[in-house]
């Protein structure tokens, strides 16, 4: 009997790859339990886990927002207004009982979208965001956008030849969603000398590239504000994108999940792909992800988000109804964490000013943060690195000696991840080498995160291994 064994799998799962959590993650918990054991072998004693936008990770400790917090906790235990009604500021208290009064416990299933009066609330947020209307009927709470677009990506990959356009570099999440589902990722470069700028004359390349090789482009994936790079669409360069959709019969992917992490947004403001859909009349199929996991909210952990269809008929909203039922609804605690994401406290309500307090200051820490980190990494030798204005992190391209690049062949490893993986082994900082997100022939980056307190001792370690470790293989 074979059982489960790999040989007995289907193939498409051997296909998937997913750096945030792969070989670096992993060796990464690897010494953090071994300090845990109490060893004294490492040349570092803490583990620092700049891999991944987990805002509420131990060790980088993002504040919960208050008022969330508070509302989840009396939709846990409704009692807890009774027993410790003082604790709770009235609109808190409010919004619980509005909340249970639509849902009842959060122990029960909802409907599998999401519960109606949290997808009406939804509407509104992007109606206000936008100044356009928006249907809740055609709006999917979600387990996170992760999940949300895994769903998208399993519905339009018809057979092996369907492709979806996806960024270089990109997030894991879409080259191993298409890998699980057969589906080709059709790469299209951004431009790292413009500041990660989205080309569209680099896309239509792509799908004619595409073309020529049998395979059929059903979709274009753009992440704004993005990730790996932090870049942000202007609204023209959006506009071209949207014109691009209609000429080739795309369907538009927007991953919008870092709205809210602007650093300089009177400079660099975020723009929805839904507001330039409509301003153009445009009738491009859009679907668009949001997440309580980044911005100021960090609720990873809770699993909540949601996707919006636009310019998609009914009979696609019934069928994407007919696979989420499946799995019954998403988690309601995500659900409520989404209702707090699109209604905070407005001016005049007892827990405003403390919300702002909370989310001023986060703010005020990532803009800060990422300055600093993008000034130092580009004062040290082979280093260049886009002062991204915006999402959770920094990109750096870093040139590697020859020597380095040697001695990762030679064990193996591509030589960003060689470089990443001695950074772990000397600093207990772990990074994800830019092979994980794709990268140009011949150039090297890593993805680190600006969530990391106590930059300067974080930043000081970084640029202590960097020199070390050119020195070790021979400078440049």
């Amino acid at each position: 009997m074979r059982g489960l064994t790999v040989d007995s799998l289907n193939p498409a799962i051997l296909n998937v790859q997913y750096a945030v959590r792969g070989e670096l993650a992993i060796k990464a918990e690897e010494y953090r339990e071994r300090l845990k054991a109490g060893t004294h072998d490492l040349p570092f004693n803490k583990v620092i886990s700049s891999n991944i936008g987990n805002p509420q990770q131990i060790g980088l400790d993002q504040p919960p927002i208050t008022f969330n917090r508070q509302v989840a906790a009396l939709m846990e235990w409704p009692a807890l207004a009774e027993l410790a009604g003082d604790v709770f500021p009235a609109d808190v208290i409010a919004r619980a009982k509005e909340l249970q009064s639509e849902i009842g416990s959060i122990g029960a299933y909802s409907h599998s979208q999401g519960v109606l009066f949290i997808r009406k609330n939804v509407a509104k947020f992007i109606e206000e965001r936008d100044g356009y209307p928006s249907n809740p009927n055609h709006i999917f709470l979600t387990a996170g956008a992760s999940s949300g677009v895994s769903l998208l990506i399993s519905m339009l990959i018809s057979n092996p030849k369907s492709g979806i356009l996806i960024p270089i570099p990109q997030y894991p999440l879409y080259t191993a969603t298409l890998a699980a589902h057969s589906g080709v990722g059709i790469p299209y470069h951004l431009d790292e000398e413009a500041e990660w700028a989205t080309s569209a004359p680099d896309i239509e390349s792509a799908i004619e590239r595409a073309r020529r090789e049998g395979v059929e482009p059903k979709a274009l994936v753009i992440i704004n504000p993005g990730n790996p790079t932090g870049a942000l669409l202007d609204e023209a360069t959006m506009r071209n994108v949207v014109r691009l959709c209609e000429r080739h019969g795309l369907v538009l992917l927007a991953d919008e999940v870092y709205q809210a992490n602007l650093h300089a947004p009177a400079s660099h403001p975020f723009t929805s792909f839904k507001r330039v859909v409509r301003a153009l009349g445009s009738r491009v199929p859009l679907v668009s992800f949001h997440s309580i996991s980044k911005g100021v909210t960090g609720e990873c952990g809770r699993r909540g988000g949601y996707l919006e269809c636009a310019n998609v008929g009914d009979d696609a909203i019934a069928l994407m109804y007919k696979m989420v039922s499946v799995g019954l609804c998403p988690p309601l605690g995500g659900q409520v964490g989404v209702d707090c994401m699109v209604r905070p406290p407005r001016p005049g309500d007892a827990s405003y000013e403390r919300w702002k307090a909370e989310t001023d200051a986060t703010h005020a820490a990532l803009a800060q943060r990422t300055k600093t980190m993008a000034a130092r990494l580009n004062a040290l030798p082979g280093v260049s690195c886009v002062d991204s204005p915006s999402a959770l992190y920094l990109y750096p391209r870093i040139r590697l000696p020859e020597g380095a690049i040697e001695a990762a062949r030679g064990a193996g490893k591509e030589p960003d991840t060689f470089y990443a993986l001695e950074l772990l082994d000397d600093t207990g900082i772990c990074v994800v080498p830019g092979s994980g997100f794709g990268q140009k022939e011949g150039q090297y980056h890593y993805r680190l995160t600006c969530l990391c307190p106590g930059v300067e001792e974080y930043v000081a370690a970084l640029e202590r291994f960097h020199n070390k470790f050119l020195e070790r293989y021979g400078g440049l």
